[in-house]
């Protein structure tokens, strides 16, 4: 099946080619059918699939024929974080190059002015996280009686967050008669009772169960011990072929002290965690997406929420405290066909949590010490030559002795042309 099979436009067409979508994904093949006819839709799905655009591109080809009035949009679409709605947002402007369609994003962090301003040159469509929207309606900025169709996206997210009450005050407001799309990475019966509040005869579409994490990621959880943690990510950061990553930690002052530390080693860095104003997220993000940094390094704020080309590295520099999150934040990698890696870093303490792990996916994860890593005679000659390199740099950087470890050693040895008889004999 292609584009063209499902009946879009020539526009819309023209704009998925540029973006660089070649056929439809499984989710976007079953999905976009039944929107165009007007179904509402129960999806679960997870990170990765295409769900963003299964959504968005009949959304598009569906209000392409009709015009929104002042103050009065036709979609709304709700997002549990600034960051999902932002990308949302962005998506949205790409596949909508070729066609005249409005939007407006309303989120935290921003001036309401701003988006008070938009809203009053009428809108076709609105993103927001659902607190920012009901500060606009309470102000009397939009209404959202005429909206053709709603759209809620993470729903199991806006559970977590505490995001429910202010959903079911939103539905209330909205036209009865509608088309909701309801999107989930689980179907709980939790949300599924949720859902059922909301949608009308919905068709049920489940793509990748939630537990399963996808074929092009290669993931490792790597044993060190709590001393060592930091010395033992910058030493992975420089033996593997790190061409973008991003480094979740599980508290928010540990982002800053992991940036820090990384920054004295010479690796160009940006933060991201919920305490952090809008307008500084915003200028991370796009440090990280053009890089200008190499490393992004996030709280959980930012697991579901960003969708970076081509990010080759996932690490955990703690392990999740909720099993979930771990399908998450590795997802960020190995998104559309290409392949990623992603490495949780783990001591004796982690046990419990990696079996809430193991338990989700159904499969035991795959551990290394650091130590084989480090010393593993798998490792190409290049490899340790550039680990040699950047270590070299940091010496000279900081212009301060650190004790090498024995891959280095050895190679110090060999080019001095004086190798004590214990390396020669383990190497």
């Amino acid at each position: 099946m292609t584009f063209k099979d499902l009946g879009l436009c020539d526009e819309l067409l023209l704009s998925i080619n540029e973006i660089g979508y070649k056929k439809p994904t499984d989710i976007q093949k079953k999905i976009i059918p039944y929107i165009l006819i007007g179904r509402d839709i129960l999806g679960c799905a997870q990170t990765g699939t295409g769900k963003t655009g299964s959504f968005l591109i009949p959304l598009i080809e569906i209000l392409n024929f009709g015009k929104s009035k002042s103050r009065m949009p036709r979609a709304l679409i709700l997002a549990p974080t600034r960051e999902l709605a932002m990308q949302v947002s962005e998506e949205f402007k790409k596949i909508n190059k070729y066609l005249n369609l409005e939007i407006a994003l309303l989120i935290g962090g921003v001036s309401f002015v701003d988006q008070e301003i938009k809203l009053s040159k009428g809108v076709d469509v609105i993103v927001a996280t659902p607190g920012r929207l009901l500060d606009h309606i309470e102000r009397g900025k939009v209404l959202i009686k005429d909206i053709k169709i709603f759209i809620i996206d993470e729903a199991d997210r806006m559970l977590d967050m505490g995001f429910i009450p202010d959903i079911i005050k939103i539905n209330k407001l909205l036209p009865k008669i509608r088309q909701t799309l309801f999107f989930s990475a689980t179907l709980s019966n939790e949300i599924l009772n949720i859902g059922k509040n909301m949608l009308i005869n919905p068709k049920e579409i489940s793509i990748h169960p939630y537990s399963s994490i996808s074929a092009n990621i290669e993931s490792t959880f790597i044993k060190t011990n709590a001393i060592n943690k930091m010395n033992d990510l910058k030493t992975l950061l420089c033996i593997y072929d790190v061409k973008s990553a991003v480094i979740f930690c599980n508290k928010k002052t540990d982002v800053h002290k992991v940036s820090k530390f990384l920054n004295k080693n010479k690796f160009k860095t940006v933060c991201l965690h919920g305490d952090m104003n809008q307008s500084l997220r915003i200028k991370s993000l796009d440090k990280f997406k053009d890089r200008s940094a190499k490393i992004l390094i996030a709280s959980d704020v930012a697991a579901r929420g960003i969708d970076i080309d081509n990010l080759s590295h996932v690490f955990n520099y703690d392990v999740p405290n909720n099993p979930e999150d771990y399908i998450h934040r590795i997802g960020r990698t190995g998104r559309a066909g290409k392949k990623g890696k992603a490495y949780t870093i783990f001591d004796k303490s982690d046990d419990k949590n990696i079996l809430l792990i193991e338990k989700l996916i159904k499969a035991k994860v795959k551990k290394i010490d650091i130590n084989q890593i480090v010393s593993s005679k798998n490792l190409s000659n290049q490899n340790l030559i550039r680990v040699k390199k950047n270590i070299g740099k940091v010496i000279q950087n900081n212009k301060s002795k650190i004790s090498l470890l024995p891959v280095e050693n050895f190679l110090n040895f060999k080019e001095s042309g004086k190798i004590p008889d214990f390396l020669n004999k383990n190497n």
